[in-house]
């Protein structure tokens, strides 16, 4: 693919985020629109397991990752009694290269959409963009967006890679 392309992620969680960075990393440059309009350390804890981790550490994100969570020695089962039934290890710990991280999932995006920013350029991360519509003909995409806060239409997108990345309630999927 010719980097004179254009490319447009429709979504800047860490799906979306994670295929920017990957597409950056081979050479080729994308937007990325976000319909939040402030990305906030949102979530639940989550587990990384050592092959999301191996896919994080290509991105050049491991040490960061490994700086705000927790190496998972081992995973330990209950019963309702709390009687012990089993324990294994887990990463490292388990032979893996990489390890199994505990992490609050708002600081694993965080840590994407700050490394988005510096490698892509904070004028290719458009936040406040929520998709309502894409068309699509013989020459590229067109990429419907509505202001997120307002709901006032927005000035099309055109593209000649529209990725979707846009969640559960994808937009671009429902259509």
């Amino acid at each position: 693919m010719s980097k004179n392309v254009k490319i447009a992620v429709v979504g800047g969680g860490i799906g979306g985020l994670g295929f920017a960075l990957g597409l950056k990393q081979r050479g080729m440059d994308c937007d990325v629109y976000e319909a939040v309009p402030e990305v906030k350390e949102l979530g639940v804890g989550i587990t990384l397991l050592p092959h999301a981790m191996r896919e994080l550490a290509a991105l050049g994100v491991q040490d960061k990752l490994e700086a705000v969570a927790i190496e998972n020695l081992e995973s330990v089962f209950f019963n309702r009694y709390g009687q012990f039934i089993y324990k294994e290890p887990r990463g490292r710990h388990a032979g893996y290269a990489l390890p199994e991280l505990g992490i609050h999932r708002g600081k694993l995006h965080r840590i994407l959409y700050d490394e988005a920013l510096a490698r892509l350029g904070a004028d290719r991360i458009h936040t406040g963009y929520r998709c309502v519509g894409v068309d699509q003909d013989e020459n590229g995409a067109t990429i419907r967006f509505a202001d997120s806060a307002t709901g006032v239409a927005r000035e099309p997108v055109r593209a000649d890679v529209v990725i979707a990345c846009d969640g559960v309630r994808s937009a671009v999927r429902k259509q």
